[in-house]
């Protein structure tokens, strides 16, 4: 989880250098979502906050998987059909950048493990452990290898009965980049959006060397690190187990599931992620989780993108961080 400091209230403007700050909250895809930008009045911000929030209406609509009638559950229901399904391009995009994630992290990102995570859902809900030879079945159905896709004709093709896709690893930051993307079309060129701690931002406020962000601890919702950072022009995201676990003889399973076995990892870290793009840097985080240390950093590097691993030991933060991140905490 991100927190953004020095958040405005609700739709409030605050003359700076010409122009104003507008912040307004909705609650999408279950959680919170902000949106800060810059405008020269009201009736510009205004028209950008409508255009923003039917954009991410209209993704997060195509990319849920607990609505049925949903794209992407549609396409589920083909799985062992042999029937291809024609994508919308902006389904076929994030299932195209979901495999390319795959394998670039050698399959510790895999969108594939739909039928775990729902089932793993319901588990938490019920305060349900699950049976070992369930979660053997369940994974049986999985593997982004099965995920077939047709570029030419922009189709997805599901090979094993009883698969199910999950983009809650991939499409918020999707989500945020793309309202980024959009913005500067409507005279907004500073703006930052977060999509339940998937932080995109353009530009920066005005006068200010960047955007504040704080981080927490991991396992803790009001311990922060002790700098922010400063970033502009770029993607943030943490990923940790604050919120979505489930407990089971003294260990904590995060929601995050590893592909090879089924659970949820167990280790009481945050890794934080910051990129050039939020699509990126939200599917990162996931992979990084489940890989040992100097693979994490590696893959990182590979990718451009800075890497902290945050982890409590003895009751203190212990931060492993790529080389180049230090530069964006806050001087």
């Amino acid at each position: 989880m991100l927190l953004v400091f020095s958040a405005a209230l609700l739709f409030t403007p605050v003359l700076t250098a010409q122009l104003q700050r507008f912040t307004i909250t909705k609650e999408k895809m279950a959680a919170p979502c902000t949106l800060i930008l810059y405008a020269k009045d009201s009736n510009s911000a205004d028209k950008a906050f409508t255009k923003a929030f039917a954009l991410v209406d209209s993704l997060a609509a195509i990319f849920t998987d607990y609505t049925d009638s949903s794209e992407l559950n549609r396409l589920s229901a083909t799985a062992g059909s042999n029937a291809a399904f024609h994508c919308s391009p902006a389904l076929f995009d994030i299932l195209r950048q979901a495999k390319e994630a795959h394998a670039i992290s050698n399959g510790a990102f895999d969108i594939t493990l739909g039928a775990l995570t729902r089932y793993w859902r319901r588990a938490r809900k019920e305060k349900q452990f699950p049976p070992a030879d369930t979660i053997s079945a369940l994974l049986s159905k999985t593997g982004s290898q099965y995920l077939l896709l047709d570029t030419l004709e922009h189709t997805a093709l599901l090979v094993l009965p009883g698969m199910r896709l999950d983009l809650g690893g991939i499409a918020q930051g999707y989500i945020a980049q793309q309202v980024m993307q959009l913005l500067p079309s409507m005279g907004i060129n500073h703006a930052l959006m977060d999509v339940s701690g998937d932080i995109a931002c353009i530009g920066r406020p005005p006068g200010q060397r960047g955007w504040t962000i704080a981080i927490n601890l991991p396992r803790s919702e009001h311990a922060l690190l002790a700098k922010p950072l400063l970033i502009s022009d770029r993607a943030v995201t943490t990923s940790g187990d604050l919120y979505q676990y489930t407990e089971h003889n003294g260990k904590r399973y995060s929601h995050i599931i590893d592909p090879r076995t089924g659970y949820g990892i167990t280790t009481q870290k945050n890794v934080t992620v910051i990129a050039a793009d939020a699509t990126l840097a939200d599917w990162l985080t996931k992979a990084c989780s489940l890989l040992p240390l100097q693979k994490a950093l590696q893959l990182a590097a590979r990718l451009r993108a800075e890497l902290l691993i945050t982890s409590i030991e003895n009751g203190k933060p212990v931060l492993h961080a790529s080389k180049g991140f230090a530069r964006y905490f806050k001087k």
